[in-house]
Parts: structure tokens; C-alpha cells; sequence
């Protein structure tokens, strides 16, 4: 590709509403353009790395035997109310009507797209397993969009659906795209780490996310160094202590804490490790009012509390409630004194700590030594219900956790029956009797790949693409191109021995002064850079730099093209 041929646009400054890295760099790069919140128009450079992308996405899939199909962005409504997620889904999905109108959806995923299409065609077991994909365009209406495409509303989207006799063949099918994102990551080049994760609003009873490494990433990972286990903070078992319950020590005692709302204020306060106080969460299931426990340094896992029958589904109290029911304002509430009909709910760690301090249910005091069974009664549940931190015991009992940062990029499910059964759809087994198929779910975002792949590989002089997703994997940068027949001709036959060795490749012959030319290319990520001048030619050298390297290297003009395909090869 010639670059006079071709279309850069890039900026010297991002636009000041850009917030992370990812989203700076591709507006100043030039590869997408915004055109409302949350939707951008992919440019040509843009276009070329995420066709890339996609390739190497609908490679793996084809090898791993699932067939791609186009299903409609625009549904109609009766497909989800079938499934009931019409009311469930809530205000991201996007509803719209026709001139006669009639309900339909912009599609945010489409798993009753998909059950409707196998159920009206699969009659037999010997039809099955079916993995149906596709590669499309996707809607969500995000309340805040944010980070570019790292959370737009329009994206683009891989998703798979596999449909199964039984249950066994949904999990060879589930291992299969386990072992196929696998490799499409890797190809992808990319830093990654699969972890377990929870269904969330798609449902099924397991699942595993696909996080991109990367500092800024919104989602924390634990994972165990010394063992395979790894999940998503949200699911990561928090064990109870190794250790039973100390036996009291100290009388319980109310202390002066005016103003000290904060556990972290509080042990400042009275010289008190954070890890001895207990922090007083006041939620409401339907008309029931309850005290979640967390130990003070610990955060409490909503995803983990919301999935208890008796708090499914909770909201936080308003301070009117609490004060209804404590008879206190918030940030000095404990479950010393309470009534019995209100339910305490107690972390794990918190149900065998002793001589802790929770709030007073009093403005300005607290309580210190206080003990489960001498001062209050034992709580009425023990569950984890907080976020695993660093050098927790693994759940496998093989080490300590270690947290870090990823992007999830990724996501696999087992759906089992949650729409077949909902949309009846069936099939016949060996007996002719008719049974319910067993589904599972598979999905890649395409368009977050790229931005996860720039937060991982940056530097101050713009983005470093892996060369399997960049959008030319060598520069030509000829010094003076418009002036000198001889740069002219050694950039013109370097480019042509490249091409036809099948190399994705960009010679940038603008009239461009040196230092915009490579500013340019350093900016883009291409990640190889051959740069030709008069001066060198006449040494009979050209300069070779990787986009990694602080400094180019002298190759031999007459070598050049063995060593650009020796560096490609490897």
C-alpha cells in the first residue's frame, strides 16, 4: 500500500473527552472517528486491523468446526418476550417500532434469534451437535459510554451458539472453544488469562472469561502463582480463617467517635488495625430490611450477596430506612442491640473475628471488644460475601491468590437449557421421544480486541500493534522520496520484493518531512520500520528499527530484503 494512495489522518492532540490510553491514541491515530456517544465510524487504517481480527477469529472458528451464518441486527419483540427477557433486560435494550407498530429489538446479543432458527430446522438427534457464529454488529444503550470502544454502544461482535443432544456433548463442545479462544488469543498476540467466571444476565451454569493483562483493565483477577486456578474477583471463593475463633479478651466498651463514619477513620481514631473492625452494609430485599457484615478492610461482592434466595434481588437502604429501622443515621450502624427481626448476615471472616468494632447504633460512638454470643447474638447467616484480596488462600489449597488488572475480551457459557426449554425447542433421541437441546454460548469482542491490545502495548510514542493485528507490518520511510531518483528506486524495489513475499507492507511516499513521517508510523504501531536516504545508499546501507527499539540498526542495502523476511519468519 502506498500511503499517498491511502488514507492517514492522524492528530497531534487527542480530543479532551478521550479518558484512557486506548481511546486517545486511536482517535489521534486515526482510526476511528466519533460520531455519537459511543459510536464511532471505523477508518480505513482502523478497518484494516479489525478485518484482521476477524480473520484470525473465523479461521479458529472453522477449524474448530463451527459454521458461520448472518443473523438480523433488528428482532422482533415476541422472540424475547418468549424468553422473557424483554422485561428482564432493562433500559440498554434498544426498542424500537415500526410504521405499523410492531415491538423490535436492536440486537444486544441473540440467543433467541439463534434457538428460533435450530428449532424450526433440527428434528433429529442425528442433526446434532450444530455450532452456529456469526461476525455482527451489536447494540447495547449504555447509560455512560465510555472509553471509546472499549464501552460504546455499537460494537462488533463474535458470537457462537452450539446445540446438543446431552449435556456431555455440550461440555467437549465447551473444552473445544475453551482450547479455541486459546489459540485465537494467542495468535492475536496478546497477553491473556482465561478465568471462571459468573453467567451474569445471560444465564447457565458455568463460564469463563477471556482477560487481555493490562494495568487500566476495569475487571480484577485472581489467580493462584503456584496452581492453575484463576477467576474474576466477582466469583473468587473467599475461604473462612484456617484458624477457629479466638475466645474473648477484652469487655465491650462505647467510644466517642464523632465525625468518624469511615472504618478506615475509625481505626485511625483509636489506633486500631483496619482488620479488627467491622463494617455495618443496611440492605432491602422487597420489604425486608437486613444488616450484611464485612470485615473493615474487606469490599462486599454484590454479585456473590445477590445470588442468596433470601436477598435476590436487594438494593441498598436510603438513609430514611435506616434510620427507620435503626433509629440511627448511617456510618455509625452495627448489629449489637438489634431486633430479631432483622437479619444479620455475616461474612465468613466476620462470623470468627473477636473483640472487633462495628458502629454504635448511636451518631458519634462506636463499640470496641465486641464478641459474637456474649454482646449480640451469633448471626443468622455465614456466607462469603466479599471480594477475595491479595494473599488469600487459593480455593484449591494450592497457594496464595495474587490480584491483577484485564480486559475481558472473551466470554464462554454453558447455557444448558435456559432458551431451548423457554422456546421449546426440541429434538427427537434414539427412542423417538422428544427432548429439550442442551445449548452453549461463545463470544469475542471484536472491536474491544483492539483497543485491549493498545492499553497492553503503548509506549509515549503511540501504539505498538502485534504484528498479527497491525495494519502493515513493515514501513518503507524513504528519506526525501519526491527528490532522489535512487531512494526512489531502492524504496520501489524493497516494496516489491516484500509484497511478493506476501508481506503486509506500506510505503510512505507523501512529502513528508522525516520527522512527521516517523512520528506518523510510531504513532500507528507499525512494527517494523525500514528507513532509506541518500546518505545511507551511498554507504550502501539502509536502517532497520523495531517499533520496540529505542535506536535503529545499519543492514547492508543488498541484504535487506533476506533480512526483513528472516525477521518476519521468526
Amino acid at each position: 500500500m502506498r500511503a499517498s494512495q491511502f488514507f492517514i489522518a492522524t492528530l497531534k492532540e487527542a480530543p479532551a473527552d478521550a479518558e484512557i490510553i486506548s481511546h486517545r491514541l486511536m482517535l489521534r491515530a486515526g482510526l476511528i472517528k466519533r460520531l455519537a456517544g459511543g459510536i464511532y465510524t471505523w477508518m480505513p487504517l482502523g478497518l484494516r486491523i479489525l478485518r484482521k481480527v476477524e480473520n484470525i477469529i473465523r479461521e479458529e472458528m472453522d477449524r474448530a468446526g463451527a459454521i458461520e451464518l448472518l443473523m438480523p441486527a433488528v428482532i422482533p419483540a415476541e422472540l424475547w418476550q418468549e424468553t422473557g427477557r424483554w422485561e428482564m433486560y432493562g433500559p440498554e435494550l434498544l426498542r424500537i417500532q415500526d410504521r405499523h407498530q410492531r415491538d423490535f429489538v436492536i440486537g444486544p446479543t441473540h440467543e433467541e434469534v439463534i434457538t428460533d432458527v435450530v428449532r424450526r430446522e433440527i428434528r433429529s438427534y442425528r442433526q446434532l451437535p450444530l455450532h452456529l457464529y456469526q461476525i455482527q454488529a451489536k447494540f447495547r444503550d449504555e447509560i455512560r459510554p465510555r472509553f471509546g470502544v472499549m464501552r460504546g454502544r455499537e460494537f462488533l461482535m463474535k458470537d457462537g451458539y452450539s446445540f446438543h443432544a446431552n449435556y456431555e456433548d455440550l461440555q467437549r463442545e465447551y473444552r473445544n472453544m475453551h482450547e479455541t479462544y486459546t489459540r485465537i488469543f494467542t495468535r492475536l498476540g496478546l497477553r491473556f488469562r482465561a478465568v471462571a467466571a459468573d453467567t451474569g444476565s445471560i444465564g447457565g451454569t458455568g463460564s469463563h472469561e477471556f482477560h487481555v493483562l493490562a494495568d487500566s483493565g476495569e475487571d480484577a483477577i485472581a489467580f493462584c502463582p503456584d496452581s492453575d486456578y484463576a477467576a474474576n474477583v466477582e466469583l473468587a471463593e473467599g475461604l473462612a480463617p484456617a484458624t477457629p475463633r479466638d475466645g474473648h479478651a477484652e469487655q465491650m466498651k462505647k467510644v466517642a467517635t464523632p465525625g468518624k463514619t469511615r472504618c478506615e477513620d475509625v481505626a485511625a481514631l483509636l489506633k486500631l488495625p483496619l482488620a479488627s473492625t467491622v463494617k455495618a452494609i443496611a440492605v432491602m430485599h422487597d420489604e425486608q430490611f437486613l444488616l450484611l457484615l464485612i470485615r473493615g478492610d474487606h469490599t462486599l461482592n454484590e454479585i456473590k450477596a445477590g445470588k442468596q434466595p433470601f436477598l435476590n434481588p436487594f438494593r441498598f437502604a436510603t438513609d430514611e430506612e435506616i434510620e427507620r429501622f435503626l433509629g440511627c443515621r448511617p456510618g455509625y450502624i452495627g448489629p449489637v442491640g438489634i431486633g430479631e427481626g432483622i437479619p444479620v448476615v455475616a461474612d465468613r471472616t466476620v462470623a470468627q473475628m473477636s473483640d472487633f468494632v462495628c458502629g454504635a447504633n448511636e451518631a458519634g460512638y462506636h463499640l470496641t471488644g465486641v464478641n459474637w454470643g456474649r454482646d449480640l447474638r451469633e448471626p443468622d447467616y455465614v456466607l462469603d460475601i466479599r471480594n477475595v484480596v491479595e494473599g488469600d488462600p487459593s480455593p484449591d489449597g494450592k497457594g496464595r491468590l495474587s490480584i491483577c488488572r484485564g480486559i475481558e475480551v472473551g466470554h464462554i457459557f454453558q447455557l444448558r437449557t435456559k432458551y431451548s426449554e423457554a422456546m421449546k425447542a426440541t429434538f427427537l433421541d434414539e427412542s423417538g421421544q422428544p427432548r429439550i437441546m442442551e445449548m452453549g454460548c461463545y463470544g469475542i469482542g471484536v472491536t474491544r480486541i483492539v483497543g485491549a491490545a493498545i492499553e497492553q502495548n503503548h509506549d509515549e510514542r503511540g501504539i505498538i500493534f502485534p504484528r498479527a493485528i497491525a495494519p502493515f507490518e513493515v514501513a518503507i520511510a524513504p528519506i526525501g522520496y519526491g527528490k532522489s531518483r535512487s531512494v526512489q528506486d531502492a524504496a520501489q524495489a524493497l516494496y516489491d520484493e516484500l509484497r511478493k513475499a506476501g508481506v503486509d507492507v506500506l510505503i510512505d511516499d507523501r512529502d513528508e518531512r522525516p520527522g512527521v513521517m516517523f512520528a506518523d508510523l510510531e504513532l500507528i504501531g507499525v512494527p517494523h520500520r525500514v528507513t532509506i536516504g541518500e546518505r545511507g545508499l551511498k554507504e550502501g546501507t539502509v536502517e532497520y528499527q523495531e517499533r520496540r527499539d529505542s535506536a535503529a540498526i545499519k543492514v547492508p542495502l543488498t541484504e535487506i530484503g533476506t533480512f526483513m523476511r528472516e525477521r518476519l519468519g521468526a
